[in-house]
């Protein structure tokens, strides 16, 4: 990829409840990439599903975020993703880089979009997206090959009782954390610390999902470590977070900045080289590639239980996945430049099978 020039199609916005850290996230890696190797192209996503290319984006993003209305403008320029990517220039090469967290981008379905349109793009593939964004299925796979995690249930819309209920607080004790199946950055995700609280909590959260997931309280620490590569994956130093609020909650990890992050976290270097090799094992379990985010809590009596995975972890200046390979050596111009590479690379393996 050396002293090649690439047309790199930022995606951003989207429909999901986390539209807003879409747009953060694009802010911060449009001004990190160097214009004297990357054609940028800013293609922004509205929250009614509506795509504007370039210009239209591009002056919603240097106005702010929260300037990217709720529809966009497409000023002419309505557009079909494959017709979009395409560079004017033979020699360029495309890659997309999607920054779409939450469902509707995070969850397999750009990625199937862009597999179907024959466009590299940067992370995980159709799979292992859909299976890391769906906190439950996740849960279960990982169950099945033995990683440890905090105790959980899940309920369905439609199919909640009291009575089953009451079952879980008796079997997963108190405090709980009720979240939505598919949904990140805290979002639908409550505390429950008395049986009267779990009737808000869960239509809360079934305000986001059809599906919730129940987990126990775990009193330990929030580790979390970053992992980097595709078939030969290597993982940063770990991280800490001591959050400002009662857990890592939406506003602690964008807003208030009142969070605590220490890296490298403070452990034993045996627990450190364990939560590698962990979520290493995790990422391949996942199928994932390119980079991903794994969440662990570290108990003194349990040592190390997975939380989740996340395969477009956030890159404001205060997210963790940065942040941990800045710390790690890689800056975060240099991590782009990774995940490019990555993603090229996997696309051309890929384009050798029959």
């Amino acid at each position: 990829m050396s002293g090649e020039r690439i047309r790199l199609v930022v995606l951003f916005g989207g429909q999901s409840a986390e539209h807003d850290v879409s747009c953060i996230t694009a802010r911060h890696v449009l001004a990190a990439v160097d214009p004297d190797r990357y054609d940028v192209v800013p293609i922004g996503i509205d929250r009614t599903g509506n795509w504007a290319i370039a210009d239209a984006a591009a002056l919603a993003l240097e106005a702010g975020p929260s300037a990217l209305p709720d529809q966009l403008d497409p000023t002419g320029t309505a557009i079909a993703p494959t017709g979009a990517v395409m560079s004017p220039d033979p020699t360029e090469r495309v890659v997309v880089l999607p920054l779409l967290h939450g469902p509707n981008g995070e969850d397999g379905t750009v990625q199937g979009l862009l597999e179907l349109a024959g466009v590299p793009y940067v992370g995980a593939n159709v799979l292992s997206s859909a299976l890391s964004m769906d906190k439950i299925k996740a849960k279960e796979m990982l169950d099945y090959h033995g990683i440890p995690q905090a105790r959980w249930a899940t309920l369905q819309s439609g199919k909640v009782t009291d009575s089953e209920l009451d079952g879980i607080v008796e079997d997963l004790g108190l405090p709980l954390f009720v979240k939505p199946a598919n949904m990140g950055s805290s979002i639908g995700v409550s505390r429950v610390d008395t049986r009267s609280d779990l009737d808000g909590a869960l239509e809360l959260a079934l305000s986001y999902d059809e599906w919730v997931l129940i987990e126990e309280g775990i009193d330990g620490r929030e580790i979390e470590i970053a992992v980097l590569g595709n078939q030969t994956p290597r993982v940063s130093v770990p991280g800490e977070i001591k959050p400002g609020d009662d857990f890592y909650s939406y506003e602690d990890k964008y807003f208030d900045g009142v969070a605590e992050l220490l890296i490298p976290a403070p452990l034993p270097a045996d627990v450190r080289d364990r939560m590698g090799e962990l979520a290493k094992q995790i990422f391949g379990i996942l199928r994932c590639e390119g980079m991903a985010r794994v969440d662990f809590f570290y108990e003194e009596e349990r040592g190390l239980l997975l939380n989740e995975v996340n395969t477009i972890p956030g890159f404001t200046p205060i997210s963790m996945y940065p942040k941990m390979w800045e710390a790690s050596g890689l800056s975060y111009p240099e991590l782009i430049d990774e995940l490019i590479r990555l993603a090229l690379e996997r696309h051309e393996r890929r384009s050798k099978l029959r």
